[in-house]
This record gives C-alpha cells, structure tokens and sequence, in this order.
C-alpha cells in the first residue's frame, strides 16, 4: 500500500492536491471519483462526499484530510526533505497568503462567479471586502516578490499558485502583468508539469 490514498477528479479542485503530492515527492494511489457514482463508503471518509481528500496510511491509523489548502500545508509538514517548509522569516508570508487565497481570493471570485458581489454597505461585513480590493492586495504582493515568501518556492506557493493559475486560464482573474509572470514561474516547475500531466491525460480519457 503505498502512503496515501488521494481522492480525486482531474477536472476538480483535487488538480492542486496532485501537484502538491508531486512537490513533496510523496508516494499515492489515486482513487478517480465519479460525480454521479460516487463510491461506496466515500462518505465515510468525508462527509461532505467532496475532493480533494487525502488518507494519509501513518503509523498508529489513517489520517484523513481534507480541503486543498490543509492538504498542501499537511504534505509539507510530512515531508520537510522536500524544503517547502518555510523558515521562522518567512513563516508570516507562508500562512498568511496561503490563507488569503482560501478565504478572500476564493470567495471574491465565487461571487463575482455568482453576480452576488457585496454592495458598498456589506463590505465591512465581507471577509473579502470586494474583489477589485482582493485582487489589488495580491498584486501588490506579487509586484514586489517573485514567490509568496520571497525568492524561494514553498508549498504556500502550490496553493496560492493555484488560485492564480486557475484564475487565469478561466478568466475568473484579470491577467495582471504580476500574476501572469507569476503563473509562468509556476507552469516551469517540474512537479507542475508532471501533475498537470496526469489529469490532462485523465481529462482526455474521460471525454473519449
């Protein structure tokens, strides 16, 4: 059995979850779940029957994870040889925006996706305030460092790359010169590519 259990559908939020597991270096079987057929038992492991979810087969019992974001940080905690953890300097960037991009930049594009953006008087209510605010924030960040903590690669970078990379090949993000040179950064990483080229073969299988 290999050391974890990764649940999945390539056309799917678990795209970001392979690349983490390709990052880290981690050895997986893949279970591809159906929409409409969903296993047996699915539910038992995640009762929210969604993907990705991560089994992790440790010593003392499975670990089950889930929501992409968990995932990502979860790996790197699992597997510090890979170096995607960060340093105590960039430990507030690391959270920080990998968090950002689950809360804020997640929920700003939904509901822009959604045409229910908060009007001027539900800002303040809104954990994103609005989009062109959420979208300024990352910008402003990528403007001044080629990765989320800096100049080095971490595992934040997975997912908050993700969001941006997502973003802009579906047009859910405006193609800003900083995020599309960040993307290109991250489309040059040989874990990117391998993933990648896992679900775009499943992809294509899939619409046979």
């Amino acid at each position: 059995m290999a050391d974890y259990t990764f649940y999945t559908n390539p056309m799917s939020r678990g795209q970001i979850a392979r690349w983490a597991l390709h990052e880290a270096g981690a050895d997986y079987d893949q279970v591809i779940i159906d929409w409409k057929d969903k296993p047996e038992g699915f539910a038992a492991i995640n009762p929210m029957c969604k993907v990705p979810t991560l089994v992790h087969h440790a010593e003392g019992g499975d670990r089950v994870v889930t929501e992409a974001a968990a995932i990502c940080l979860y790996l790197a905690e699992m597997h510090p040889e890979a170096g995607l953890l960060p340093s105590d300097t960039e430990m507030a960037d690391y959270y920080r925006w990998t968090f950002f991009a689950a809360g804020p930049v997640e929920q700003a594009i939904t509901s822009r996706h959604f045409k229910s953006e908060p009007t001027p008087e539900q800002e303040m209510m809104a954990g994103w305030g609005n989009f062109d605010r959420t979208m300024n924030a990352l910008e402003k960040h990528f403007d001044a460092n080629q990765w989320v903590c800096g100049d080095r690669f971490t595992m934040a970078d997975v997912y908050v790359g993700s969001a941006v990379d997502w973003g802009l090949t579906f047009g859910t993000m405006p193609p800003r010169t900083a995020f599309v040179a960040y993307a290109e950064r991250l489309q040059a990483r040989d874990a990117y590519k391998a993933a990648k080229a896992v679900d775009n073969t499943l992809i294509g299988e899939m619409k046979k």
